[in-house]
C-alpha cells in the first residue's frame, strides 16, 4: 500500500547531480541520494575517490564525471551529461585555514574560484541548458561559518556568505519554474578535513555533539524531496546548538 507520507520523502526516479561526491559530505550525499532511489551524476577531481564512491551507490545508471569546476570546460562536460536533471547538491570546494593579515590576492583568488564562482557559474549554465525540471531543487552547501564570525577563517566564510545572498535572489528568479533553491549550513561534521585533535577541541561548543556526514546528508535528502517543496531561499542551519 502506497505512503503518502513516506513517498514525499522519496527520490525514487529523481536524478540528482552531486559536485565534490570524491570525498566528505558530497560522498555521503551522494550515497543516501542513492539509497533513497536516485539516479546520481557524481563528480570530482580525483578519479580513484570518484570510482570508489561510485562502487558504493545503490542501484544502476550512475554517471561518474572527472572534473575541475573552476574551469569553464570542466563546467561544460558536466552540462552535457547532466540534461534533464531533479537537483544539484554543490558540495565541492576548498577550506584553508588563513587569518587576514596573511591573506594572499592569490589565496583569496582560489577561495574565491573554488567555492562561489564555480557553483553559480555552473548552476547558470544548468538553468540556460534548462536541465533542471520544473519542481527541481537546488542546494549550496555553506557553513555556520557564513552567519557568524569564526577567527582564521575569513575568505572562506565570505565566500559562504556571499552564497547566501545568491540563494535568496535566485530563488525569487526561479520560483516561476517552481525550483527551489536553498542551502545547508553545518558546523563541525566528522569528515577527513578535520584532524582528531580538531574534532576533540570542537566537541566542547557543540551540545548534541559533533554532527556526521549522513546527518547533513539527510538533510539534503529532505530538500531535494518533494516534502520540502514550499521551502526556498534559506539556509538549514545545523550547528547541534553551537550557535544558540
Amino acid at each position: 500500500m502506497s505512503n503518502p507520507a513516506r513517498n514525499a520523502f522519496s527520490l525514487e526516479g529523481k536524478t540528482i547531480l552531486v559536485t565534490g561526491a570524491s570525498s566528505g559530505l558530497g560522498k555521503q550525499i551522494a550515497i543516501s541520494c542513492a539509497e533513497r532511489g536516485a539516479r546520481i551524476v557524481l563528480t570530482g577531481r580525483d578519479s580513484e575517490r570518484l570510482a570508489n564512491t561510485h562502487r558504493q551507490l545503490h542501484g544502476k545508471g550512475h554517471i561518474p564525471m572527472l572534473g575541475d569546476l573552476t574551469e569553464a570546460e570542466g563546467r561544460e562536460r558536466l552540462l552535457q551529461v547532466s540534461q534533464k536533471i531533479n537537483g544539484v547538491v554543490h558540495c565541492a570546494g576548498i577550506q584553508k585555514h588563513c587569518p587576514i593579515r596573511q591573506l594572499t590576492e592569490q589565496g583569496m583568488t582560489d577561495m574565491y574560484a573554488a567555492n562561489f564562482l564555480a557553483p553559480l557559474m555552473l548552476t547558470q549554465r544548468l538553468l540556460q541548458a534548462n536541465a533542471i525540471l520544473p519542481q527541481g531543487s537546488i542546494i549550496f552547501m555553506l557553513s555556520t561559518a557564513a552567519h557568524i564570525g569564526t577567527r582564521g577563517v575569513g575568505p572562506y566564510s565570505a565566500m559562504k556568505a556571499g552564497l547566501v545572498g545568491i540563494i535568496k535572489c535566485l530563488a525569487l528568479e526561479q520560483a516561476k519554474h517552481k525550483v527551489r533553491v536553498n542551502g545547508i549550513s553545518p558546523s563541525a561534521v566528522v569528515t577527513p578535513i578535520w584532524g582528531a585533535d580538531q574534532l576533540e577541541a570542537q566537541k566542547v561548543r557543540h551540545p548534541l555533539g559533533l554532527g556526521e556526514a549522513r546527518d547533513v546528508a539527510n538533510a539534503a535528502v529532505y530538500l531535494l524531496s518533494d516534502a520540502s517543496r514550499w521551502i526556498t531561499g534559506t539556509s538549514l542551519v545545523m550547528d547541534g546548538g553551537s550557535i544558540l
